[in-house]
């Protein structure tokens, strides 16, 4: 699904060159859920981002599905991003002043789909999150775990081969930390969703298929582990 090969990332911040990532390499398998974890500043979240397409690397190469991303202009890969990617961030991203079905198909209309469909496809995918009889509500009359349910059935509302998740949990609490990931796992179970997340939180990793363990723009070791179905 994904490979990452010999990927290096260099910023120029004034005089300075931070190497953020250092010769990377990566394979992600159809249907898999990776965590990637490590210290802050050790290039999670920058290798999340060249990995999805969302930064050009330096050097290396990325493929997903087997497509160079180094092919494609930028509007190519914003294209590719909309049909064959979802993403999960750490702030909801949800316009407030949309219903909790309106922020989901709002995705959906950009790309051209019709409002019937988009319509029926938005409540599909709340339904699959346990949302939809708070379809009709506002980002406000939400909590915090609902509001994540709601970014998770927008990520997933296109049939994403693939969800990149950076920190999803990292604004709620324990309690609602777990239900999501259970959720995100069920559905990597149910779907064959290919998942890869970044997270702090070794509780949130553990529910994966392997941990990536990142240390100064490198992977330092991985950890493959056995996770019962839910």
């Amino acid at each position: 699904m994904v490979e990452a090969q010999s990927v290096w990332k260099t910023y120029q911040i004034g005089p300075l060159k931070v190497e953020a990532l250092r010769g990377l390499d990566l394979k992600v398998r159809k249907g898999e859920m990776v965590a990637v974890m490590g210290p802050s500043g050790c290039g999670k979240t920058t290798l999340l981002n060249c990995v999805s397409g969302l930064d050009d690397i330096t050097k290396g190469k990325v493929t997903i599905e087997g497509v160079d991303l180094a092919t494609m202009s930028d509007d190519q890969k914003s294209e590719f991003r909309a049909r064959r990617m979802g993403f999960i961030f750490q702030a909801y991203n949800l316009l407030p002043v949309l219903s909790a079905q309106e922020n989901v198909e709002l995705p959906l209309l950009l790309g051209g789909v019709s409002e019937t469909q988009a319509h029926k496809d938005a409540l599909s995918a709340l339904k699959m999150v346990g949302l939809e009889d708070w379809r009709l509500h506002k980002p406000m009359e939400l909590s915090g775990g609902q509001q994540q349910r709601v970014t998770i059935a927008r990520a997933l509302v296109n049939k994403p081969a693939i969800v990149w998740a950076d920190e999803p949990t990292g604004n709620l609490d324990s309690e609602n930390s777990l239900e999501i990931i259970k959720l995100l796992r069920s559905l990597n179970q149910q779907y064959s969703l290919t998942v890869v997340l970044v997270s702090h939180d070794a509780s949130i990793a553990q529910q994966t298929d392997r941990i990536i363990h990142m240390r100064n723009g490198q992977i330092e070791r991985e950890v493959k582990q056995t996770v019962m179905a839910s």
